[in-house]
């Protein structure tokens, strides 16, 4: 054998051996491997080609008119007056637009905004400046600087126990001019069983705008309505609704219920409190106090003070500082327990105090018998007529009265119905 064919065989064992030795895969071939990897790289080409085109794409797309500017679509040769609809005259108002209109610009200037005094900015512990939200409205009485509001408004800083001419409250009123001038709002009086409460202000006449008072027991549900406010401090807002309902229970911020409430659909929110309702005519006939929500915001229920009750309680305040409640000044059974002793209908009498006017017109306390059993007392089961099913219901008729009226008592004495006439008492409260 020649040399030439010795290193011939040499090289073929070599190479056989070598290609033993790489097959890591269950004896597939090196072309074999060599083949998948440029197979996976071709595919990764592929698919980096592919996100190259989208991105560009997607870039062109935002910004052709810049990189491309034959591609923007336009026509040089129009003009802007071409392409420029025709803007038509605004024209009069409908007649209900504009008596809507003159309403809230007539009654604009009546409401004005309260911040509650307790919450003026203050440089906290961790040294944040804390600043207020607006708290809620307000409207003006008369010239003498009274405004009127709920409790539960200025209810923080009456939670202090302040004194009368306390300053309570930031009042800002609106001016002709649309600029808002701040005052201080000092205490004249407050009444929590009403959610009512009167500040005064130091304001110049001419700013002062009273609100027009109108008469609440003449509504009639379905008649429109206008709610003016500052719901979430925007000042002066302006929402429109109807009469939903009357004589509702109102259940107040201030944790009272107040009786004789309307109800309406006009938007309120949080900052509306204190505000005036008004009828179509621009009369105020409740101040807002309430909404019935599950979010916090205006979910079409909302409720107003009616006027008779405002124009009952604020001249009290003003002349008082308090209101002064009629009463008779009895105890009355608590409505469960005079369930519970069998009373169906009417207000039990338990103690009648010596002395008082129910004392002298002869009314009987309950008590006990010689054997020790209990002899009730006279039941109340009218007033003037009207009809009393328990204490609760007592006390709502005898809030319609003043201190000295006379009123007609219809009671219930064992088997007997007699009547008893005398002059209510200023309420221990």
């Amino acid at each position: 054998m020649s040399r030439w064919c010795v290193v011939e065989v040499e090289r073929r064992r070599s190479a056989a051996a070598m290609a033993r030795w790489r097959r890591p895969w269950g004896g597939r071939s090196m072309r074999t491997t060599c083949d998948l990897g440029a197979m996976s790289s071709k595919a990764l080409l592929l698919v980096s080609k592919r996100k190259l085109i989208a991105l560009s794409a997607f870039c062109l797309s935002l910004h052709s008119s810049r990189y491309f500017p034959a591609l923007a679509l336009g026509d040089t040769s129009v003009k802007i007056e071409d392409v420029t609809p025709r803007i038509l005259p605004s024209g009069p108002l409908f007649p209900t637009e504009k008596r809507i209109a003159e309403l809230f610009e007539t009654n604009t200037y009546s409401v004005v905004n309260i911040f509650d005094a307790t919450l003026r900015p203050q440089l906290n512990v961790t040294g944040v400046v804390e600043i207020p939200e607006g708290n809620g409205s307000g409207v003006v009485w008369d010239d003498s600087g009274h405004i009127v509001t709920n409790y539960h408004v200025v209810g923080s800083a009456l939670s202090k126990n302040p004194k009368p001419g306390d300053v309570v409250a930031r009042v800002n009123i609106l001016a002709a001019e649309g600029i808002q001038k701040n005052f201080e709002g000092k205490l004249v009086g407050a009444d929590r069983a009403k959610d009512l409460a009167v500040l005064k202000v130091d304001a110049p006449t001419d700013l002062l705008k009273p609100i027009n008072v109108g008469q609440s027991s003449a509504l009639r549900v379905g008649q429109q309505c206008l709610a003016i406010g500052n719901p979430f401090g925007f000042d002066h807002t302006l929402t429109v609704g109807v009469i939903s309902g009357l004589n509702r229970d109102i259940f107040s911020q201030a944790g009272v219920t107040i009786g004789g409430g309307i109800q309406t659909d006009a938007a309120i929110n949080p900052g509306n409190s204190g505000g005036p309702l008004l009828d179509s005519k621009g009369h105020m006939i409740g101040i807002n106090t309430a909404i019935f929500t599950q979010t916090g915001t205006s979910a079409g229920v909302g409720f107003a003070i009616p006027s008779s009750t405002v124009l009952k309680i604020t001249p009290q305040l003003i002349q008082f500082g308090k209101v002064r409640r009629a009463g008779l000044n009895v105890d009355f059974a608590p409505d469960p327990i005079a369930y519970q002793l069998n009373v169906r209908n009417g207000a039990l009498i338990l103690k009648v105090p010596g002395g008082s006017a129910a004392a002298k017109a002869g009314l009987a306390p309950t008590g006990r018998g010689f054997a020790g059993n209990i002899v009730l007392g006279d039941i109340i089961v009218a007033v003037d007529g009207k009809p009393v099913k328990g204490k609760s219901d007592l006390l709502r008729v005898l809030d319609d009265y003043g201190v000295g009226d006379q009123v007609t008592l219809t009671i219930r004495r064992g088997s007997e119905t007699l009547e008893a006439t005398l002059p209510l008492e200023e309420a221990n409260i």
